[in-house]
């Protein structure tokens, strides 16, 4: 297990198009070279994972201090940009209608990986010291977006994903739901047969950091093939978030 100094990493959005190509390039060599994903607009010459949404997100980049090479990235989309874009990514799997129609001030999160050097350690901490400083920049009650567990088979995953269904399940009044194109039931085991500690282990970690922050899941996973993943969208209302959560994720206190 890696471990690293937080005073060691620099925070920032990326600003320049070389910052952007770096991020890119971290991101193939996770979500493409590591996990087996793909996508329309790839560069596999070039070994950059992007697509169309990227002019339209603030990305976050973490370095390592004294080096320009990117070893964290999150993506963020506010809701005056997804505007822009045509709506948000994770519209493409989910029906974001109740989140939408919320009043709430949203924030989509994407693209969230780390080299794998740097993981188990500080960097991650780092990163989301950064994002809860734009949250509060931005004024942002709802944080939402994909997250993955690696590979397509929804009974091999049964487990961790009738776990999130039993007892992470967003509020009615947040509840967005898997399309239908894709849509895969998570309520697969019933939860007087669960084993809750063992289904939790399978859980992957930033869905469980989410989890404990107060996060929750909509409706339903989505299959996404291109990627090889199962997809659930979790979401974090900031305001029911308690002492201790908020102690952990406001501000600058990371």
């Amino acid at each position: 297990m890696a471990h690293h100094s937080r005073a060691e990493f620099t925070v920032k959005l990326a600003e320049t198009k070389a910052e952007l190509r770096a991020a890119q390039r971290l991101r193939y060599d996770v979500f493409i070279r590591e996990l087996g994903g793909s996508g329309e607009m790839v560069d596999h010459a070039a070994g950059l994972e992007q697509d169309r949404f990227d002019p339209f997100f603030d990305h976050l980049i973490l370095t390592a201090r004294g080096s320009t090479d990117v070893v964290g990235v999150y993506r963020l989309l506010r809701a005056e940009r997804a505007a822009q874009a045509g709506g948000f990514y994770s519209e493409d799997e989910y029906d974001l209608t109740r989140l939408k129609a919320s009043g709430r001030r949203v924030l989509e999160l994407g693209r969230s990986c780390l080299h794998p050097a740097y993981r188990g350690g500080t960097a991650m901490h780092s990163l989301w010291g950064g994002l809860a400083d734009y949250v509060a920049q931005h004024r942002i009650d709802v944080l939402f977006g994909v997250a993955s567990f690696h590979g397509t088979d929804a009974k091999a995953l049964a487990a961790p994903l009738s776990l999130l269904h039993h007892r992470y399940l967003a509020p009615e009044a947040l509840r967005v739901r898997a399309l239908e194109k894709s849509f895969q039931r998570m309520d697969l085991i019933d939860e007087a047969n669960l084993n809750r500690r063992a289904a939790m282990i399978r859980v992957p970690s930033l869905i469980k950091a989410y989890l404990r922050l107060g996060g929750c899941v909509g409706e339903g996973a989505f299959i996404d093939h291109a990627f090889n993943t199962t997809d659930v969208c979790l979401l974090m209302d900031t305001a029911r978030m308690n002492a201790r959560q908020a102690k952990i994720y406001g501000g600058s206190a990371l």
